[in-house]
């Protein structure tokens, strides 16, 4: 029983407590639900500012917006009632226009109908005077045009001819004044030194006593050295010097250094000549390339190819007519540039035509052919340009020359040699080639006497006025300047000068 009762109380007590737990936990629910109603009201008010907030500045910035382009649009009709208003002006000056061209379009056509009249009755008279001067002369109107054309054809072609002739005679005396200004003035802006290459070497040593050791035994050394080298060697009498001769000066100068470095190191025999001989020519190609660079850098003139370079720097070892070759072309370079820059061309490439115009000189291909076809065919190989090849080619006439450059390189080659003291001939050639010139031209008929003047530069030829006309003089100076260009060699060139004197001879008594 007391168990009954216990468990009958504590089922009491137990429900007494979930009741009491359940209205806690309904009122705890109940405040829960209250506060999140008032924090949810106070989070509905503020999202209403904020969107009433953000409403007001949408509308606002609408609002500008709006208020711009009514501005705009204001404007817009502004300027389209302007140019209406202008536009009315405008039609209406044209419209006043209008009516006065028609105006002066009436009275014009009135006056073209008057002019119309008048001229239907000049050419009445004129017709009817024509008739009357026709019956008059006994010809007609066109046989009268055209001996009137005729008359003034002629007298015309008389005008143009002595206008003509003027014109020539004026342009010849300014273009010779020009010329020979420009040229002097190039002569004047270059000077170079003048130096004649001889055909021997002079080698100069201490004692006599080492001519011996250079002989050799049954001259066994020096019969080595001249197989190496190519150069004679003359051991003579003449003290302390031993001559070094050959025609090529490149040869020349192996031959000197080898024998300064034999002398020098003083052992002396057919192995150790052929040895030096060889590291000595090495050296030499090696100057060759350096004198190259050198002087294409003195001359500003840049991007040639390695060969040309080694050609340009050969050239120090070659002469013509006893004129260094290499001094020869940088002078004539020089003479090119400042001559092109007189005349308005292009410096540059004048300088590096002058620089390569003898290149065929040097060059070991091909010896049958002239010398400037050679030096063409070279620039031609190794990509130079054509008026550049052009100029090289046609600086003795061998070519046709096409470019402005090609005159000026012939006649600063032809200064660079004619200077006084650049070249040497020997004193019976040049003689011989004096008298040649002279009796070429002494074999044409007419030719009285001949004169070859100024070192041969220049030949005078007198012809009898009775047997050669001024038109023959012209023809005959043209055949000798031909013949002497496909008969005779000659530096530079020849001017033939022909000259026909008639004399009138009376006597007062």
């Amino acid at each position: 029983m007391d168990i009954l009762i216990g468990a009958v109380g504590f089922l009491a007590g137990g429900l007494v407590a979930w009741f009491a737990i359940s209205q806690a936990l309904k009122s705890r629910s109940r405040k829960i639900i209250r506060e999140a109603e008032a924090e949810a009201e106070v989070i509905k008010k503020d999202k209403i500012l904020q969107a009433k907030e953000k409403f007001l500045h949408l509308k606002g910035e609408y609002e500008k917006e709006i208020n711009s382009r009514n501005a705009k649009m204001q404007s817009l009709e502004n300027k389209l009632k302007q140019r209406e208003s202008v536009f009315s002006q405008k039609m209406e000056e044209y419209q006043r226009k209008k009516k006065e061209v028609d105006t002066v379009r009436e009275s014009l056509n009135s006056q073209i109908e008057i002019v119309e009249r008048k001229t239907d009755e000049l050419e009445r008279l004129h017709k009817q005077q024509v008739e009357q001067l026709e019956s008059i002369s006994g010809m007609s109107a066109d046989e009268a045009k055209e001996m009137l054309v005729e008359s003034l054809k002629a007298e015309a072609k008389t005008e143009a001819m002595s206008f003509v002739n003027d014109i020539m005679d004026e342009a010849k005396i300014n273009a010779n004044k020009e010329s020979k200004r420009i040229v002097l003035n190039t002569i004047q802006r270059v000077s170079t030194e003048t130096a004649i290459e001889n055909s021997v070497t002079i080698f100069h040593i201490d004692s006599d006593e080492i001519k011996g050791r250079i002989i050799g035994r049954e001259g066994r050394n020096i019969r080595a050295l001249e197989a190496a080298t190519g150069v004679e060697i003359i051991v003579d009498d003449t003290p302390e010097a031993i001559v070094l001769s050959a025609f090529d000066p490149m040869r020349r100068e192996v031959a000197r250094l080898a024998l300064h470095q034999l002398v020098t190191d003083g052992r002396i025999h057919p192995a150790r000549i052929e040895e030096v001989v060889n590291k000595v020519r090495k050296q030499v190609e090696e100057e060759v390339i350096e004198i190259g660079k050198r002087t294409s850098i003195d001359l500003g003139v840049h991007g040639l190819h390695p060969e040309l370079i080694r050609l340009v720097g050969k050239m120090k070892y070659r002469s013509s007519y006893g004129q260094n070759l290499l001094q020869h072309s940088r002078e004539t370079a020089n003479l090119c540039g400042i001559m092109a820059a007189e005349l308005g061309l292009n410096a540059k490439r004048a300088k590096r035509a002058g620089l390569l115009h003898d290149i065929g000189k040097v060059s070991d291909e091909d010896p049958e052919l002239p010398h400037a076809i050679l030096g063409m065919k070279l620039a031609e190989k190794y990509k130079e340009k054509q008026d550049i090849c052009n100029a090289i080619g046609a600086h003795h006439d061998e070519v046709e020359m096409n470019t402005m450059i090609a005159p000026i390189i012939q006649v600063c080659d032809a200064i660079s040699g004619a200077r006084p003291g650049a070249r040497r001939e020997v004193v019976d050639a040049y003689i011989k080639r004096l008298k040649d010139l002279e009796s070429l031209a002494l074999n044409y008929p007419g030719v009285l006497k001949t004169y070859a003047i100024q070192a041969g530069r220049e030949l005078r030829v007198i012809v009898g006025s009775e047997k050669v006309s001024d038109k023959d003089a012209e023809q005959l100076s043209y055949d000798i300047a031909r013949k002497i260009q496909t008969e005779m060699t000659y530096p530079g060139q020849v001017k033939i000068t022909v000259i026909r004197e008639t004399r009138a001879i009376n006597y007062a008594k």
